[in-house]
Protein backbone atom coordinates (compact mmCIF):
# COMPACT_ATOMS: atom_id res chain seq x y z
CA UNK A 1 0.00 0.00 0.00
CA UNK A 2 1.42 3.46 -0.86
CA UNK A 3 2.46 5.68 2.02
CA UNK A 4 0.10 8.59 2.66
CA UNK A 5 1.38 12.14 2.43
CA UNK A 6 2.82 13.10 5.82
CA UNK A 7 0.01 13.78 8.27
CA UNK A 8 -0.20 15.37 11.69
CA UNK A 9 -1.28 12.45 13.84
CA UNK A 10 -1.91 12.53 17.57
CA UNK A 11 -1.95 9.15 19.29
CA UNK A 12 -4.18 9.09 22.39
CA UNK A 13 -2.85 6.52 24.83
CA UNK A 14 -2.83 5.70 28.52
CA UNK A 15 -5.87 7.21 30.20
CA UNK A 16 -7.22 6.18 33.58
CA UNK A 17 -8.89 2.83 32.91
CA UNK A 18 -7.74 -0.52 34.27
CA UNK A 19 -6.19 -1.15 30.84
CA UNK A 20 -3.92 1.90 31.10
CA UNK A 21 -0.62 0.00 30.89
CA UNK A 22 -1.76 -1.98 27.85
CA UNK A 23 -2.86 1.24 26.17
CA UNK A 24 0.53 2.86 26.77
CA UNK A 25 2.27 -0.14 25.19
CA UNK A 26 -0.13 -0.11 22.23
CA UNK A 27 0.13 3.64 21.74
CA UNK A 28 3.91 3.69 21.87
CA UNK A 29 4.16 0.99 19.22
CA UNK A 30 1.61 2.76 17.01
CA UNK A 31 3.38 6.11 17.40
CA UNK A 32 6.74 4.59 16.46
CA UNK A 33 5.24 2.83 13.44
CA UNK A 34 3.56 5.96 12.10
CA UNK A 35 6.66 8.07 12.69
CA UNK A 36 8.65 5.51 10.72
CA UNK A 37 6.21 6.08 7.84
CA UNK A 38 7.11 9.78 7.84
CA UNK A 39 4.15 11.23 9.74
CA UNK A 40 4.45 13.95 12.37
CA UNK A 41 3.33 12.10 15.49
CA UNK A 42 2.45 13.41 18.96
CA UNK A 43 1.78 11.06 21.88
CA UNK A 44 -0.89 12.35 24.27
CA UNK A 45 -2.07 10.75 27.51
CA UNK A 46 -5.49 12.18 28.52
CA UNK A 47 -4.62 11.59 32.19
CA UNK A 48 -1.22 13.32 32.03
CA UNK A 49 -0.78 15.43 28.91
CA UNK A 50 1.65 15.40 25.99
CA UNK A 51 4.32 12.77 26.54
CA UNK A 52 7.91 13.93 26.18
CA UNK A 53 10.62 12.05 24.32
CA UNK A 54 12.14 11.09 27.66
CA UNK A 55 8.83 9.67 28.85
CA UNK A 56 8.45 7.68 25.64
CA UNK A 57 11.99 6.32 26.01
CA UNK A 58 11.10 5.21 29.54
CA UNK A 59 8.03 3.41 28.21
CA UNK A 60 10.16 1.64 25.60
CA UNK A 61 12.22 0.15 28.42
CA UNK A 62 9.19 -1.08 30.38
CA UNK A 63 6.74 -3.95 30.04
CA UNK A 64 2.97 -4.16 30.44
CA UNK A 65 3.34 -6.24 33.61
CA UNK A 66 1.37 -9.21 34.85
CA UNK A 67 -1.41 -7.31 36.63
CA UNK A 68 -3.46 -4.21 35.81
CA UNK A 69 -2.81 -1.04 37.83
CA UNK A 70 -4.67 -0.84 41.12
CA UNK A 71 -7.86 1.15 41.51
CA UNK A 72 -6.14 3.52 43.95
CA UNK A 73 -3.41 4.26 41.42
CA UNK A 74 -5.98 4.94 38.72
CA UNK A 75 -7.97 7.22 41.02
CA UNK A 76 -4.78 9.21 41.58
CA UNK A 77 -4.68 9.98 37.87
CA UNK A 78 -7.79 12.10 38.26
CA UNK A 79 -9.94 9.82 36.07
CA UNK A 80 -8.68 11.53 32.90
CA UNK A 81 -8.88 15.11 34.16
CA UNK A 82 -7.91 16.57 30.78
CA UNK A 83 -11.04 15.29 29.05
CA UNK A 84 -12.97 18.53 29.47
CA UNK A 85 -10.34 20.52 27.59
CA UNK A 86 -9.10 17.74 25.34
CA UNK A 87 -10.53 19.02 22.07
CA UNK A 88 -9.24 22.55 22.74
CA UNK A 89 -5.64 21.30 22.86
CA UNK A 90 -3.79 22.17 19.62
CA UNK A 91 -2.39 18.63 19.49
CA UNK A 92 -5.98 17.40 19.06
CA UNK A 93 -7.71 20.37 17.42
CA UNK A 94 -5.10 20.77 14.68
CA UNK A 95 -4.43 17.08 14.03
CA UNK A 96 -5.27 15.63 10.63
CA UNK A 97 -6.38 12.51 12.48
CA UNK A 98 -6.34 11.25 16.07
CA UNK A 99 -5.30 7.63 16.43
CA UNK A 100 -7.17 6.17 19.39
CA UNK A 101 -4.98 3.71 21.25
CA UNK A 102 -7.01 3.87 24.45
CA UNK A 103 -8.46 0.67 25.94
CA UNK A 104 -11.45 0.49 28.25
CA UNK A 105 -13.08 3.31 30.19
CA UNK A 106 -13.86 6.64 28.55
CA UNK A 107 -11.48 5.92 25.69
CA UNK A 108 -13.43 2.95 24.39
CA UNK A 109 -16.98 3.53 25.62
CA UNK A 110 -17.86 6.31 23.18
CA UNK A 111 -17.11 9.28 25.47
CA UNK A 112 -13.97 10.51 23.71
CA UNK A 113 -15.46 9.60 20.33
CA UNK A 114 -18.45 11.87 21.05
CA UNK A 115 -16.15 14.72 22.08
CA UNK A 116 -14.13 14.37 18.89
CA UNK A 117 -17.30 14.19 16.79
CA UNK A 118 -18.59 17.44 18.29
CA UNK A 119 -15.23 19.12 17.63
CA UNK A 120 -15.11 17.89 14.04
CA UNK A 121 -11.86 15.98 14.62
CA UNK A 122 -11.28 12.81 12.60
CA UNK A 123 -10.25 9.72 14.54
CA UNK A 124 -9.57 6.04 14.01
CA UNK A 125 -11.99 3.25 14.78
CA UNK A 126 -15.70 3.22 15.48
CA UNK A 127 -18.01 6.14 16.21
CA UNK A 128 -19.46 7.03 19.59
CA UNK A 129 -22.66 4.96 19.34
CA UNK A 130 -20.94 1.86 18.01
CA UNK A 131 -18.21 2.17 20.65
CA UNK A 132 -20.80 2.38 23.43
CA UNK A 133 -22.74 -0.60 22.07
CA UNK A 134 -19.66 -2.79 21.75
CA UNK A 135 -18.40 -1.83 25.20
CA UNK A 136 -21.68 -2.90 26.81
CA UNK A 137 -21.56 -6.70 26.68
CA UNK A 138 -25.25 -7.02 27.55
CA UNK A 139 -26.44 -4.82 24.66
CA UNK A 140 -23.88 -6.39 22.33
CA UNK A 141 -25.29 -9.86 22.90
CA UNK A 142 -28.85 -8.65 22.28
CA UNK A 143 -27.75 -7.18 18.94
CA UNK A 144 -25.68 -10.26 18.08
CA UNK A 145 -28.70 -12.51 18.45
CA UNK A 146 -30.88 -10.17 16.42
CA UNK A 147 -28.30 -10.37 13.61
CA UNK A 148 -27.98 -14.15 13.71
CA UNK A 149 -24.69 -14.25 15.61
CA UNK A 150 -24.64 -17.11 18.12
CA UNK A 151 -23.68 -16.14 21.66
CA UNK A 152 -23.87 -17.88 25.04
CA UNK A 153 -26.87 -17.45 27.36
CA UNK A 154 -26.45 -14.85 30.10
CA UNK A 155 -28.01 -13.00 33.02
CA UNK A 156 -27.18 -9.64 34.54
CA UNK A 157 -26.19 -9.59 38.21
CA UNK A 158 -27.34 -9.70 40.91
CA UNK A 159 -29.24 -12.96 40.56
CA UNK A 160 -30.12 -15.70 43.07
CA UNK A 161 -27.70 -18.61 42.88
CA UNK A 162 -30.54 -21.05 42.34
CA UNK A 163 -31.75 -19.15 39.26
CA UNK A 164 -28.22 -19.01 37.85
CA UNK A 165 -27.84 -22.78 38.21
CA UNK A 166 -31.26 -23.44 36.66
CA UNK A 167 -30.86 -20.99 33.77
CA UNK A 168 -27.18 -21.26 32.90
CA UNK A 169 -25.80 -24.29 34.69
CA UNK A 170 -22.25 -24.42 36.01
CA UNK A 171 -19.61 -23.29 35.48
CA UNK A 172 -20.40 -19.66 34.64
CA UNK A 173 -18.21 -16.69 33.76
CA UNK A 174 -18.68 -13.56 35.86
CA UNK A 175 -17.30 -10.34 34.39
CA UNK A 176 -17.76 -6.58 34.36
CA UNK A 177 -20.10 -5.66 31.53
CA UNK A 178 -17.92 -2.80 30.29
CA UNK A 179 -14.30 -3.87 30.77
CA UNK A 180 -11.66 -5.69 28.74
CA UNK A 181 -8.44 -7.68 29.16
CA UNK A 182 -10.32 -10.07 31.52
CA UNK A 183 -10.09 -7.42 34.27
CA UNK A 184 -12.38 -8.47 37.14
CA UNK A 185 -13.34 -11.73 35.42
CA UNK A 186 -13.83 -15.04 37.27
CA UNK A 187 -14.95 -18.58 36.42
CA UNK A 188 -17.42 -19.87 39.01
CA UNK A 189 -17.60 -23.66 39.34
CA UNK A 190 -19.44 -23.87 42.65
CA UNK A 191 -22.46 -21.68 43.33
CA UNK A 192 -21.01 -20.79 46.72
CA UNK A 193 -18.35 -18.76 44.85
CA UNK A 194 -20.89 -16.64 42.94
CA UNK A 195 -21.37 -13.76 45.37
CA UNK A 196 -17.63 -13.18 45.79
CA UNK A 197 -17.07 -13.25 42.03
CA UNK A 198 -19.91 -10.78 41.44
CA UNK A 199 -18.55 -8.48 44.15
CA UNK A 200 -15.09 -8.54 42.53
CA UNK A 201 -16.53 -7.68 39.12
CA UNK A 202 -18.57 -4.81 40.61
CA UNK A 203 -15.28 -3.23 41.73
CA UNK A 204 -14.59 -2.42 38.07
CA UNK A 205 -18.04 -1.60 36.71
CA UNK A 206 -21.59 -0.79 37.77
CA UNK A 207 -22.98 -3.65 35.67
CA UNK A 208 -21.91 -7.30 35.89
CA UNK A 209 -22.67 -10.18 33.54
CA UNK A 210 -23.09 -13.84 34.46
CA UNK A 211 -22.58 -15.92 31.32
CA UNK A 212 -22.75 -19.64 30.59
CA UNK A 213 -19.23 -20.98 30.30
CA UNK A 214 -18.45 -22.47 26.89
CA UNK A 215 -15.79 -25.17 27.13
CA UNK A 216 -13.66 -25.37 24.04
CA UNK A 217 -11.14 -23.54 21.91
CA UNK A 218 -10.40 -19.80 22.12
CA UNK A 219 -10.53 -18.17 18.68
CA UNK A 220 -10.30 -14.65 17.34
CA UNK A 221 -10.88 -12.86 14.05
CA UNK A 222 -9.54 -9.44 13.13
CA UNK A 223 -11.66 -7.21 10.88
CA UNK A 224 -10.19 -4.35 8.85
CA UNK A 225 -12.66 -2.39 6.76
CA UNK A 226 -14.81 -5.04 5.14
CA UNK A 227 -12.17 -7.77 5.23
CA UNK A 228 -11.25 -10.39 7.81
CA UNK A 229 -7.79 -11.55 8.78
CA UNK A 230 -7.01 -15.26 9.15
CA UNK A 231 -8.67 -16.85 12.18
CA UNK A 232 -6.33 -17.22 15.15
CA UNK A 233 -6.37 -19.67 18.04
CA UNK A 234 -5.10 -18.82 21.52
CA UNK A 235 -3.67 -21.56 23.73
CA UNK A 236 -2.83 -20.09 27.16
CA UNK A 237 -0.60 -21.96 29.58
CA UNK A 238 -3.35 -21.50 32.19
CA UNK A 239 -7.02 -22.41 31.84
CA UNK A 240 -8.05 -18.78 31.69
CA UNK A 241 -6.63 -16.45 29.02
CA UNK A 242 -6.18 -13.73 31.63
CA UNK A 243 -4.32 -10.43 31.81
CA UNK A 244 -0.99 -12.11 32.56
CA UNK A 245 -1.31 -14.55 29.65
CA UNK A 246 -2.33 -11.80 27.24
CA UNK A 247 0.57 -9.47 27.89
CA UNK A 248 3.44 -11.70 29.03
CA UNK A 249 5.58 -13.31 26.35
CA UNK A 250 5.53 -17.09 26.58
CA UNK A 251 2.29 -17.32 28.59
CA UNK A 252 0.19 -18.22 25.55
CA UNK A 253 0.69 -19.75 22.13
CA UNK A 254 -1.14 -17.98 19.33
CA UNK A 255 -1.58 -19.82 16.04
CA UNK A 256 -2.41 -17.89 12.85
CA UNK A 257 -4.07 -19.35 10.90
CA UNK A 258 -5.79 -21.69 13.32
CA UNK A 259 -5.95 -25.39 12.47
CA UNK A 260 -9.63 -25.52 11.51
CA UNK A 261 -11.72 -27.02 8.75
CA UNK A 262 -12.58 -24.70 5.90
CA UNK A 263 -16.26 -24.78 6.84
CA UNK A 264 -15.57 -23.69 10.43
CA UNK A 265 -13.15 -21.02 9.22
CA UNK A 266 -15.74 -19.66 6.82
CA UNK A 267 -18.40 -19.67 9.56
CA UNK A 268 -16.17 -17.72 11.96
CA UNK A 269 -15.27 -15.12 9.38
CA UNK A 270 -18.91 -14.73 8.35
CA UNK A 271 -20.03 -14.42 11.98
CA UNK A 272 -17.30 -11.84 12.61
CA UNK A 273 -18.56 -9.60 9.81
CA UNK A 274 -22.15 -10.04 11.04
CA UNK A 275 -21.09 -8.98 14.54
CA UNK A 276 -19.10 -6.04 13.13
CA UNK A 277 -22.09 -4.79 11.17
CA UNK A 278 -24.64 -5.49 13.92
CA UNK A 279 -22.80 -3.06 16.21
CA UNK A 280 -22.32 -0.52 13.39
CA UNK A 281 -18.53 -0.71 13.77
CA UNK A 282 -16.11 0.90 11.37
CA UNK A 283 -12.39 0.91 10.70
CA UNK A 284 -11.16 -2.16 12.50
CA UNK A 285 -12.03 -4.45 15.39
CA UNK A 286 -11.32 -7.87 16.85
CA UNK A 287 -14.13 -10.37 17.38
CA UNK A 288 -13.59 -13.20 19.88
CA UNK A 289 -15.20 -16.64 19.95
CA UNK A 290 -15.31 -19.95 21.76
CA UNK A 291 -15.63 -23.14 19.68
CA UNK A 292 -17.17 -26.10 21.50
CA UNK A 293 -16.52 -29.80 20.85
CA UNK A 294 -19.56 -30.01 18.55
CA UNK A 295 -18.10 -27.37 16.24
CA UNK A 296 -20.51 -24.65 17.36
CA UNK A 297 -19.02 -21.15 17.64
CA UNK A 298 -20.18 -18.63 20.23
CA UNK A 299 -19.30 -14.95 19.93
CA UNK A 300 -17.92 -13.53 23.18
CA UNK A 301 -17.48 -9.87 22.26
CA UNK A 302 -16.19 -7.36 19.74
CA UNK A 303 -13.25 -5.16 20.71
CA UNK A 304 -13.40 -1.77 18.99
CA UNK A 305 -9.90 -0.68 20.10
CA UNK A 306 -8.02 -3.97 20.36
CA UNK A 307 -4.52 -4.20 21.75
CA UNK A 308 -1.63 -3.35 19.44
CA UNK A 309 1.23 -4.54 21.64
CA UNK A 310 3.88 -7.01 20.53
CA UNK A 311 1.84 -9.91 21.94
CA UNK A 312 -1.55 -8.63 20.74
CA UNK A 313 -3.76 -10.56 18.37
CA UNK A 314 -4.75 -8.07 15.65
CA UNK A 315 -1.12 -7.50 14.58
CA UNK A 316 -0.58 -11.26 14.50
CA UNK A 317 -3.66 -11.73 12.34
CA UNK A 318 -2.45 -8.99 10.00
CA UNK A 319 0.99 -10.61 9.77
CA UNK A 320 -0.65 -13.91 8.81
CA UNK A 321 -2.34 -12.03 5.96
CA UNK A 322 1.04 -10.66 4.83
CA UNK A 323 0.59 -7.19 6.33
CA UNK A 324 3.33 -5.69 8.50
CA UNK A 325 2.61 -3.58 11.57
CA UNK A 326 3.48 -0.25 9.94
CA UNK A 327 1.15 -1.00 7.03
CA UNK A 328 -1.59 -2.06 9.44
CA UNK A 329 -1.39 1.29 11.25
CA UNK A 330 -1.32 3.12 7.91
CA UNK A 331 -4.44 1.27 6.73
CA UNK A 332 -6.27 2.14 9.94
CA UNK A 333 -5.41 5.83 9.45
CA UNK A 334 -6.52 5.68 5.81
CA UNK A 335 -9.90 4.25 6.82
CA UNK A 336 -10.35 7.19 9.20
CA UNK A 337 -9.74 9.91 6.63
CA UNK A 338 -11.55 8.62 3.53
Amino acid sequence: MPILSPLRITVLMGGASAERDVSLASGLRIADALAARGHKVTALDPAVGVLSSAHLDELRRSNVGTKPPGLEELAGLGNGRLLDGLTAMPEVRDADVVFLALHGGQGEDGTIQALLDMAGVRYTGSGHLASALAMDKDLSKVLFRAAGVQTADWLMAPQPGKLVEQSLGLPVVVKPSKQGSTVGLSIVRDISELDAAVAEAFRYDDEVMIERFIAGRELTVGVLGDETFPVGEIKPVKELYDYECKYTAGMAVEEFPANLSQSVTNKLREQSLRAFRALKLRGYARVDFRLDDRGECFCLEANTLPGMTRTSLIPQGAAAAGMGFEELCERIVQLAIV
